[in-house]
Parts: structure tokens; sequence; C-alpha cells
């Protein structure tokens, strides 16, 4: 999706984190990956550009506002700048980072819609629509929370699934209760403006090829087949948005000009900057490439209204739109009880955000699958990785040796030196590669190969006792030894900048090469001037200990206890409203002891025709006969690769008739997509073994 080979100028966004909370972990594995996507693209040679902003309308937002004794501009003011300031201390780098509620925002958003509904796009008509009449207001999408109509998942907000990652209306929930008190709405009917969706099917059916990854293209497709309903683009006063042109008491829901939002910051950047020709030159011309990245949560609005409403309003769609998956701590779901929904503003206080940058990267590749923040796997990574090679590398040539040497290097790198930064510089092109495609797990992995490569040339040299008897020798070492360590700082560079940049200070070299990588491609190694002196070393990064990061968790859950004391004393003075539904998600060990877990063989695996999720399988439980099962896993296995896999089922789920048989058992599996993953058992079990 992404041509390393284009020189193409880029517009890169990431998703508009919304004006109700501050910035938490979870946030940021999007951030720093478009970050240091946009990076290596402007070391690479290409103009590039990264816009985002806070998505401030909405009831929730009026509501919140209302409860710290704001209006609503103000506090979205507020945390616009609380967003900013966490975003940048983790070396992300906007060009332009700005607000929805924005004139240039009204403007577009205004434009898209009255282009839309000159075409035939917008449908009105009457809806029913859920109603508090506890608190007198219509309850549109977060405002109403019940059970998935999809997928069956509790406690989902009324516009999409969290679990499954569909959307719907919230009339279409199962137990629906308002959010705010608790009460079970009734209905009430409103007329409202609808975005004629289906219109777009064949003109979406084509754009997706090629600009989702495939797991996203295949979800789309199902989407697709199921029919693509219209979309309901109105709310009813109260609301805090922009007017509806030619309305009364009608705004824009906060979908509909959130994305527009990427547009509007571009705008503002492009006016101030006295450029406003550029917004065009992306906006409506395929000479530019934009790309968005987005959480997987947020498939559906990004894949299908959005290149639908650009489609609807004269614009271009984008380039491609880049999926990434959830974080999750220790392999649970963030959570403010346990105290590991860590808040940057928390991260920043105890430790280096460099650390978290890296250990990111380390696990990010171009797909789909849930990145765990594992707290031995952190430390492990980045004291073994950055400190332990790439900090250590420069710590023991820049120091005590350093000085000896009237910090002067020699005239060039000896035949062993250039041979050694050759070896580095073999790796460009998967490096560069790795980089484009989003996999810096892998870019990493090479460059700390290299990095290896480096200390070992050095240690097979030992500069430290050379000097004792060969100043120029030594010299000599470190002098090779730096040529290399420079070029592996660039290779760095887009994932730990204040590395690099840290680098570059004692090497006295410029802080910045924007076009490294191209500069590469056309010359010969660049190595360090003739009897260069480099300055005086400084620490490039420090170990972090485990007592650091565990005063950090400590704080955390810490103000988590704070909050959830402030609110149960909160809970304890006002009457608990009818129809509350406790939240706890915990289950007794009665109800554990209900679910059958059991070891079983795939005796038999065959596709299903007219299913392409779908395989069936022929499951030993250690019965007389074997139990027919409809597993969807078939983006992930294939029949041959199961038959005599032993793996773990619900043995005693109630038997579920679907469209091509009854299936009597559930397999169980991680992941998604092709990353899904079937239990195994470690030891060997026989079939029908009970798990306990």
């Amino acid at each position: 999706m992404s041509d390393q080979t284009s020189s193409k100028a880029v517009l890169v966004t990431s998703a508009l984190p919304y004006a109700n909370g501050p910035i938490h972990l979870g946030h940021l594995v999007e951030y720093i990956q478009t970050d240091i996507w946009v990076r290596f693209q402007r070391m690479n040679g290409r103009e590039a550009y990264y816009f985002c902003a806070d998505d401030t309308h909405g009831t929730a937002v009026m509501l919140a506002a209302k409860k710290r004794g704001f209006t609503p501009e103000e506090l979205v003011g507020e945390v616009q700048k609380e967003h900013y300031r966490d975003l940048t201390a983790f070396g992300v780098r906007f060009d332009n980072y700005y607000t929805t509620n924005s004139p240039e925002n009204k403007e577009l958003a205004s434009a898209i819609y009255l282009s839309a509904k000159e075409k035939g796009h917008i449908a009105r008509r009457d809806v029913r629509q859920l109603y508090c009449e506890n608190d007198k207001m219509f309850l549109p999408d977060r405002f109403v929370k019940g059970i998935c109509p999809k997928c069956g998942a509790a406690d989902q907000y009324g516009d999409s699934c969290e679990v499954c990652g569909s959307a719907y209306r919230p009339e279409d929930l199962k137990e629906p209760r308002c959010a705010v008190c608790g009460t079970a709405p009734v209905s009430k009917e409103e007329a409202h403006l609808f975005f004629k969706l289906g219109d777009f099917q064949e003109y979406l059916q084509s754009w997706m090829q090629g600009r989702v990854d495939e797991g996203v293209r295949r979800k789309m497709q199902e989407w697709m087949e199921q029919g693509l309903r219209d979309w309901d683009i109105s709310r009813d006063g109260p609301y805090f948005g922009f007017e509806i042109p030619g309305e009364k008491n009608k705004y824009f829901y906060v979908w509909l000009d959130a994305p527009v939002g990427y547009m509007a910051s571009a705008l503002n950047y492009f006016r101030s900057t006295g450029r406003p020709e550029l917004f065009d030159r992306f906006w409506k011309s395929e000479e530019t490439e934009v790309y968005h990245f987005i959480g997987k949560d947020i498939v559906y609005f990004h894949t299908l209204f959005w290149p639908a409403m650009l489609k609807a309003g004269g614009f271009r769609p984008p380039t491609a739109v880049f999926v990434h998956g959830f974080l999750t701590i220790n392999g649970e779901k963030m959570s403010k009880s346990r105290g590991t929904l860590i808040r940057a503003e928390t991260y920043l206080k105890h430790l280096d955000p460099q650390a978290l940058r890296y250990f990111y990267a380390s696990r990010l590749g171009p797909n789909l699958d849930d990145l765990d923040l594992s707290g031995v796997d952190f430390l492990a990574k980045y004291n073994s990785a950055v400190v332990g090679n790439f900090a250590n590398l420069f710590s023991r040539l820049c120091t005590k040796i350093a000085d000896t040497l009237d910090r002067r290097l020699s005239a060039a790198p000896s035949a062993e030196g250039r041979e050694l930064c050759k070896k580095l510089l073999e790796r460009k092109d998967e490096i560069i590669a790795a980089y484009a495609d989003r996999n810096t797990n892998k870019a990493l992995r090479i460059i700390e190969s290299l990095g290896d490569e480096v200390n070992r040339f050095v240690a097979a040299r030992e500069p430290w006792k050379l000097v004792k008897s060969d100043v120029e020798g030594t010299r000599q070492v470190i002098t090779d030894a730096l040529n290399a360590g420079w070029i592996l700082s660039y290779y760095l560079r887009p994932v730990l900048p204040v590395f690099a940049d840290g680098v570059a200070e004692l090497l006295a070299l410029p802080a910045e090469w924007t076009g490294f990588f191209e500069d590469l491609n056309h010359n010969d190694p660049l190595y360090l001037p003739a009897n260069h002196e480099i300055r005086q070393y400084r620490h490039l990064a420090s170990r972090i200990a485990d007592t650091e990061l565990q005063a950090m968790l400590d704080a955390e859950k810490q103000a988590a206890g704070e909050v959830m004391t402030e609110k149960k004393a909160s809970a304890e003075k006002a009457e608990k409203p009818a129809g509350q539904v406790e939240e706890s998600g915990l289950i007794s060990i009665d109800d554990l002891g209900k679910v059958e877990l059991r070891t079983a063989r795939i005796a038999e695996a065959s596709l299903v025709e007219g299913a392409d999720k779908l395989l069936r399988i022929g499951l030993d439980v250690g019965e007389e006969r074997l139990r027919n099962v409809f597993a969807g896993i078939r983006v992930a296995y294939k029949p041959e690769e199961l038959v005599g896999l032993t793996v773990v089922c619900v043995a005693n789920l109630a038997p579920r008739k679907m469209k091509f048989g009854v299936s009597e058992a559930m397999l169980l599996a991680t992941g998604e997509g092709e990353s899904l993953t079937l239990f195994v058992p470690h030891r060997q079990a026989k079939p029908g073994d009970r798990l306990r």
C-alpha cells in the first residue's frame, strides 16, 4: 500500500483523541507509530506533513463541561493544550495540532454536506429514538449502553461495539439503558437526516482494493455483503457541535465532522503559512498521497463512511488506511480500577519517553495484532537494546579513551572500518523496506544485530587496553567504530530522535539529515570528516530500574483508587436509579464451574461451501462419535494443517443451529485475522480431558 520508491508528497494523520479525558499509553501506540513513519518518510527524501486535532464535539463533552463548571468551549480549549503537551513530550512532532471546533472545520463539513445533498445522497425521515424521561433528553450513541446486537457483548455504547467493531443504531441495542442515570429509556419519534451510504457500495468496493490490509479488506467485504445502511448524521439539540445548514435545532453528528478535522487542520496550516493552494494539492489531486493511521475499533467509520463522504464532497479518497491493534497491559485490557490505564502524564513523571517509543516500535508490525506491554519485557528490551547495545557503544568509545586522544579522530576509516560500515550499509534496503511497511519490529531486529556487530568489532580490538601501547592504533579503532555508530544512530532516528540528536551533539554533526536514506542511495558511505574533533560525552540513555517502573504503577494505582473512592462516596449519597446495572465484570467461582473446558483432537477438517470464513471440524472429545463444529478460522488455517491437532473447546455449550448445520462446541483461540491462534495444550493430553 505504501510504495517506498514513490517520491510523491505525503499527508499523514492519526485518529483524533476525544476531548473528554487525558492521553494514556493506549493512545500513544498510534501517535508513536505514525510519528516514526513520518520521520522515516522525511529521512527518505519525501515532502511529508503530519496533521492531527482534538475531537471536540458531542453530548459527552457538553456533560463533562457541565460537571466541571466550564462551558464546552472552555473545556475543549484546556484539554487540547493538555493533549498537545503530553503527545509532544513523547517526541510526536505534528506540523499542526488543531481542533474540530474551528471555523475551517465548520466550513468544510458544511460544504461536504451541501454537496452530498445536492447530489441526492441525503435523505430525511422520521425515526424512533431513545429518550430518557428522567434526564429529559434524547440519547445519542454514547449516552445509551446495552448488549451488542451483533456479537452479544455486554456494556457496549449505542454507536459501535468495542469487541466486534460493528456499527449500529442505539435502537438496535438489546436491553438499552441511559448511560447517565441507568434508567430504561422510552422511544420517541423525531425527523432525522441520513447519508445514503448504499449509494457508494460499488465505489467503495473498487476503492478498498490495495487501500487497506487484507484482514481489513475481508471485514469490509463482510459488511458490504450484509448491505450498507443509511447513516444517521443529525442530532437534535441541545448538542455541542455545528448546526446543519438550512435546518432548525439540528446538528451534525460528531462522527461527520470529526474526520473532516484532518482536512481542517491541513487547511488551517496551509493558510497560516501562506500556501493555501497546497490544500487542493492534497485533497483534490492524486499527484499526492494521503494516509490515515487508526485503531481497529474505528475501521467502519474510516473505510466506509469517510471515503464515501469525501467522494460526495468532491474530494479525493485516502491513499491507504493503516490499522493497528489495541494495547494490553500484562495480557489484560487496560483498567482504571486496577491502575493499568496509565496516563501519559504519570509515565512522564517517572520514566524516559524514549523507552516507550522503542518498546512500541519493537512490537509493532503491519498487522492488526494487539500489543502487550509487560513490565518485564519493557525493562529487558530497553535496558538491553538501547542502553546495553547502542548507548554502551558510545560510552565505551567517547569517555576516558577519547580524552586520551584529545577527542580527535583519524583522517579516514581503515580498510577494516570501511568493511564494517559496508556491512551496515548492505542492510540499508531491508531497513528502508521495513520502515516503509510500518514493520518497525523487523527494522529494529536488523539494527540491533548491526549494533551487536559493531560492539563485537570494538571488543575484539580492546581499545581500553590498546591505548596503553598504541595511541594512533587506538585512534583508528575509535574512528572506525564511530563511523559505524553514526550510521546506526541514523537508522535509529525515526524511533529514537532524542538519542540520535544526542549522538549528533557528541559527534559535533548536524542534528538532522532530512534526506539521509536518499543520500545513501546516491553516494558512497558518508564518513565523518577527516581529523574530526568530537565533544565531551553525555549520557545518551540510562538503565531503568524495576523500582522506577513499580513507582509509576503505584502512582497510577493510587490515583485510580482516589477516583474510585470519590465515585463510591458520591454513589452512596445518591439513591441508586431504577434499572441500574452492576458493572463489576466479575463472575463467581460457581459461574466459572458451569463452563466445561475439555481437550479435543481434530479428526476431520474441511471447507464450508458458501462460507469464506468457516471450516467444518470433526471434533473428538472422547465420546463415541465426533462432534460437528463450525469454526471461523479459515483465514488462519488450512484444513490439512488441523487434522491431528489437539485443541481446547467449550464442551457444554448449547448446540447452535446454523445455515450449514448444527455446531456442537466452540474452539478457544486468541488474536484475529491471519494472526488467529488456536489454544493448544502444552503437555500431552487425551481427547475429553477436562481443564482444571
